[in-house]
């Protein structure tokens, strides 16, 4: 079992953020599970290992639920990022049953088949706005100007926000986020927690205006089960709000960029897709496994567990790479090539077990919307200019993408 680091995996190297597949391909390569001594992890590289351990219960969010921080050999954060920690430990990813089973009983209420379907005119009407503004502009950035509107408003709309609250939202979202990647600076720690402090105290204010004026939304959803004795405290209705609107939107804003610039960088997947708008489906499916939005995904062990005859004791953090995973190629022939008829294609770019994404199937309808959308309004949509990866690792995405029609 060789050091990842050893392999090529370095999360902070520009040239790996750019293209992270060869060195996954190293890592599989070379075992089932390696340390990471930078982050105290040990990596998960392969499909079939990663798909067992996001159902595996012997691995939780949190371990909160069964031990204090000094039974599990854990520091306590630091005093001055609890804000972040009040508001992302009350969410329901960061959760385990019964608390999570309880919330996402509650929050699953919205996204019935039928309420997602209902949203289709919505979702499609905006799209068709946004792709026609591009278009009369002659181009622009599709990250602003397309991929990040459309998916925050769809949320901002379930939620209840209105329309002269949203601009923060994104802004907001990106800062909390920031915390989710590997050993975040004390810089993106202070963001964060500024953040949530100011998204927690809007969403206190929205909440009490809806108890007083309650309307057909998200919110007001959350407080009537509250009401009727389900036991959904304040503070999960925070942190579940602020979830939604960034599980919500963070990875179809990603997977619309790369989706986006994998195809510039594959014409003749492009021109297939152009030449027939029913390959949308498989397509959307093949590009959010060609490049994954999100590419690493923690685990903590709550009870010892063993890979390829390794140990991983209680009180270890295992990192499943999804990316990775995705480019299997015990499970996806010739991973690397962008094939949008791909049949069979499971990827895990949801998630899988207790923890999948609660909003895929919104998201697929988001992202069929926004990808028809340009497809039909911007047929001769093009690259006008290479564009710029953001510094990420475990969130993947681009800092813009310019683009020209015609």
């Amino acid at each position: 079992m060789a050091a990842a680091f050893d392999l090529g995996f370095d999360p902070w190297d520009p040239a790996f953020l750019a293209d992270p597949y060869p060195a996954y391909a190293e890592l599989r390569a070379r075992g089932r599970v390696h340390w990471f001594e930078p982050t105290n992890q040990w990596l998960v590289p392969h499909h079939a290992d990663v798909s067992a351990l996001l159902r595996d219960r012997r691995l939780g969010r949190t371990y909160q639920h069964r031990f204090t921080h000094e039974e599990f050999g854990r520091a306590a954060p630091p005093s001055e990022h609890e804000p972040f920690h009040t508001l992302n430990d009350h969410g329901m990813l960061d959760l385990e049953p019964p608390d999570h089973t309880r919330i996402r009983r509650l929050v699953s209420k919205a996204f019935t088949p039928r309420t997602v379907e209902r949203l289709k005119p919505y979702v499609r009407g905006l799209a068709d706005d946004l792709a026609s503004a591009l278009v009369e502009a002659g181009g622009g950035d599709l990250l602003k100007d397309v991929a990040e509107p459309l998916p925050v408003a769809v949320i901002a709309e379930m939620l209840g926000i209105p329309e002269s609250d949203r601009a923060p939202l994104r802004p907001w979202s990106a800062d909390i986020c920031g915390m989710y990647e590997l050993n975040p600076s004390e810089d993106t720690a202070a963001r964060a927690v500024r953040a949530s402090v100011e998204f927690s105290d809007y969403l206190r204010e929205l909440i009490a205006a809806r108890r007083k004026e309650p309307g057909e939304d998200l919110v007001s959803g959350l407080i009537e089960a509250h009401d009727e004795g389900d036991r959904l405290t304040e503070q999960e209705m925070i942190s579940t709000c602020v979830l939604l609107l960034n599980a919500g939107h963070e990875a179809t804003v990603n997977a619309t960029v790369n989706g986006w610039y994998a195809l510039f960088r594959n014409p003749s997947q492009l021109e297939q897709l152009r030449a027939d708008h029913t390959l949308i489906p498989s397509a959307i499916e093949e590009l959010m496994r060609y490049d994954t939005p999100l590419q690493l995904f923690e685990r903590w062990v709550l009870d010892d567990i063993e890979i390829a005859g390794t140990t991983i004791p209680r009180g270890a953090e295992i990192a499943m790479l999804f990316g990775s995973a995705n480019h299997d190629d015990s499970v996806f022939p010739d991973p690397s090539a962008l094939d949008l008829t791909r049949a069979d294609n499971p990827h895990i770019s949801f998630s899988a077990g207790i923890h999948y994404c609660i909003g895929a199937p919104l998201a697929r309808i988001e992202l069929a919307a926004s990808m028809g959308a340009l497809l039909e309004r911007a047929p001769t949509l093009r690259l006008a200019a290479e564009p710029e990866r953001k510094p990420n690792f475990v969130i993947r995405g681009l800092e813009g993408l310019a683009v020209e029609v015609g």
